[in-house]
């Protein structure tokens, strides 16, 4: 899986990048996690094959049309799909009580801040459209956290591509990091899963 994932970055390029940093922006799971994508991304930018200003532009358009799409889904029918909660939707009450709080406390700076949150993003932009924050409040925090965001990790890439492509040059080097990429996500999801049990038994 990651020399594939590998291979399909650097044959399709930007719309390989665009679609990869979409689908999960609205969700979709990845075994790669989005930031190390957006470094990787920018690593292609140092070492040739593709456009620095076009990957910066590409994942910056990407996650803001994610945040839009769930935004769009939660103003129109999102309490419909949490009154008929689907077993993809990981969303619980407390979830739902954290995120009201968040936008009616912080408004369009929790939206940025939430999506300056790795495991926040997504959240942030369905609280955003469920709880009727405005299109033009929404947009603003959202393309300010995807500059940042997005932007800067694939800032970091592009000063981090000579040392990337030494690493790309040792035997199984890349594939090395992607495998270790995929450990640490899912050794992250494990400890936040048992530090919200373990939170929930002290109740």
């Amino acid at each position: 899986m990651p020399a594939t994932l590998v291979h399909f970055i650097t044959i399709y390029g930007y719309w390989a990048i665009f679609w990869l940093i979409f689908l999960q922006e609205i969700g979709v799971p990845n075994p790669i996690s989005n930031e190390f994508i957006l470094l990787f991304a920018g690593s292609l930018g140092f070492t040739g094959p593709l456009s620095f200003p076009l990957i910066f532009l590409t994942v910056v358009f990407a996650d803001v049309l994610g945040a839009a799409v769930l935004y769009v889904i939660f103003h129109f029918f999102g309490r419909y799909l949490l009154a008929h909660r689907p077993k993809w939707l990981a969303l619980s009450q407390e979830n739902i009580d954290n995120l009201h709080e968040m936008v009616k406390k912080h408004g369009m700076w929790g939206v940025f801040f939430g999506r300056m949150l790795p495991f926040a993003r997504g959240y942030a932009a369905m609280a955003a459209g469920l709880f009727d924050i405005s299109w033009g409040k929404f947009f603003i925090a959202v393309i300010a956290s995807a500059l940042v965001w997005s932007g800067g990790f694939v800032t970091l890439g592009m000063m981090s591509g000579k040392y990337i492509a030494q690493i790309e040059n040792t035997t199984g080097g890349i594939e090395k990091i992607l495998t270790g990429a995929v450990v640490l996500t899912v050794l992250i999801f494990v400890i936040r899963y048992y530090i919200k049990k373990y939170a929930k038994h002290k109740k």
